[in-house]
């Protein structure tokens, strides 16, 4: 408590963090820069852009991680490799509402992901709502019929493809002769101006963070609701 009274009040023009001159950059510059009104956004996937596509590489390592000590196999059972699928009645009433919220909940998911870099959103908050859709259908129904839409090695795929997405935007800066994750070079590529390019860059980007987390969100959960058997879920 003691140290929270040193803290400036909350919107105080005067504090460390609104008076400095990298802050006042971001504030005044970004929209003139990259052309993404989302002061947001701007800082995480291109001022920033080295830290967040580590953030993005810690997300894949973490779920490549629970995989390596959760999943099991050589069961001693003949069909445990051939997973079948739900065999009970699923319950009409949560079954009928979950069919119509998911492709609900999946839509909004594009639309954070496509709109985060000039609205609230991106491709963490989206790759989540994306994730939780498929986790909703594995609750309501059983993992397998989840698995049916996004089987393990699909998942494994969509995690290592977003994180070379977002490696891809910045080696192909660098091949055309800036630094790695200098975006406004690609306008060379696209028809865009260098400013223009950065924003349609963090699109990209934005897109390969949610393929990741959408991923790795759904494999942890099977493999924690399944004792890492990927049979049988919650």
């Amino acid at each position: 408590m003691s140290a929270v009274s040193d803290f400036p009040d909350w919107g105080d023009p005067n504090s460390p963090a609104n008076s400095y001159r990298l802050s006042q950059h971001y504030v005044t510059e970004t929209i003139h820069e990259t052309s993404v009104p989302n002061m947001v956004t701007a800082v995480l996937a291109d001022y920033r852009g080295y830290d967040t596509m580590f953030e993005t590489v810690v997300i894949f390592t973490a779920g490549i991680a629970i995989i390596g000590i959760l999943r099991r196999f050589g069961n001693d059972d003949k069909d445990a490799a051939k997973p079948t699928l739900y065999t009970k009645k699923p319950d009409l009433i949560i079954d009928t509402t979950c069919r119509l919220m998911i492709p609900i909940i999946q839509l909004f998911a594009l639309y954070v992901i496509a709109h985060g870099h000039h609205s609230p959103g991106g491709g963490f908050q989206g790759g989540v709502i994306f994730g939780a859709s498929f986790i909703l259908l594995a609750v309501s129904r059983d993992l397998q019929a989840a698995q049916k839409w996004v089987p393990e090695k699909r998942i494994l795929n969509l995690a290592g493809i977003g994180v070379l997405i977002y490696a891809g935007f910045g080696l192909g800066s660098l091949l055309l002769g800036q630094n790695f994750l200098d975006y406004a070079i690609l306008h060379k590529i696209m028809p865009a101006t260098p400013i223009e390019a950065r924003s349609h860059s963090m699109l990209g980007v934005e897109i390969g963070v949610a393929f990741t987390v959408t991923a790795i969100m759904f494999s942890i959960y099977s493999n924690l609701a399944s004792n890492g058997s990927m049979k049988e879920g919650l």
